[in-house]
């Protein structure tokens, strides 16, 4: 039994108090987190070493550029222009040659014989062939053509100024003929002499004009965009 104890003396509480005792403190240091509580803590970490972690994305990094683009973009323009200097220089001289020694600007010559022979021979109409040109007139095309109306030699020249000039003979109609080979608006230009024979001066296509000789069997062109002193010597020549 206790002892009595004075009236006047308050007895010891011994209800615990709110906070932690000496004791409760010492085990919280020691273990982390207060007595009574589960490691709520300790059970996370665990659960998370248990999953397997996600793999990392892979890392994506621009590729350095080829090597062959890296030595592309490394040419200055100055390069440039040499290496085209070396592809054009050749194509240049090839081109020289071409022209100044085998002809190149210029057109193959033909031999008209064989469509003049041909026509003879269809005696269709009186064929008359140049006489005394000079070796600077070419021929460059011949042919003889039959169709609907009637029949005709064609002969193209080079003259010795560069120009063109062709020589028709013809025994299609004349209202026929004239207007196919010089369009519906030739009209004639008045009369030149030549040998003897009554030329009729013509106007053609643009940059063109033409002399015909109208005759009862056939009729007789030359056209072009040549000058007409040439065209005079190619019609007068006509034998």
């Amino acid at each position: 039994m206790e002892p009595a104890q004075p009236a006047d003396r308050v007895p010891a509480d011994r209800t615990p108090t709110d906070g932690p005792t000496p004791a409760t403190e010492a085990r919280i240091e020691a273990d982390g987190q207060p007595a009574g509580e589960p490691a709520l803590v300790a059970s996370a970490g665990a659960a998370r070493q248990d999953q397997p972690e996600p793999a990392a994305a892979p890392l994506t990094s621009s590729a350095p550029p080829a090597p062959a683009e890296v030595r592309r973009s490394d040419r200055s323009p100055k390069d440039m222009a040499i290496s085209l200097l070396v592809l054009l220089i050749p194509i240049a001289l090839l081109l020289a040659f071409y022209r100044g020694f085998l002809g190149g600007d210029q057109p193959t010559p033909v031999d008209p014989a064989p469509a003049v022979e041909q026509a003879q021979d269809a005696k269709a109409f009186p064929v008359s062939q140049p006489a005394g040109l000079g070796e600077d007139w070419r021929p460059v095309n011949a042919r003889y053509q039959t169709a609907e109306g009637g029949s005709t030699l064609r002969i193209g020249y080079v003259t010795p100024e560069g120009k063109g000039a062709q020589l028709l003979q013809s025994n299609v109609p004349a209202e026929q003929f004239i207007p196919t080979e010089l369009t519906d608006r030739a009209q004639p230009q008045g009369q030149v002499e030549l040998n003897g024979r009554n030329w009729q001066r013509y106007t053609a296509r643009e940059n063109e004009q033409a002399l015909v000789l109208l005759e009862p069997d056939r009729t007789v062109m030359v056209v072009g965009d040549a000058r007409e002193n040439e065209l005079r010597e190619l019609a007068g020549s006509l034998r």
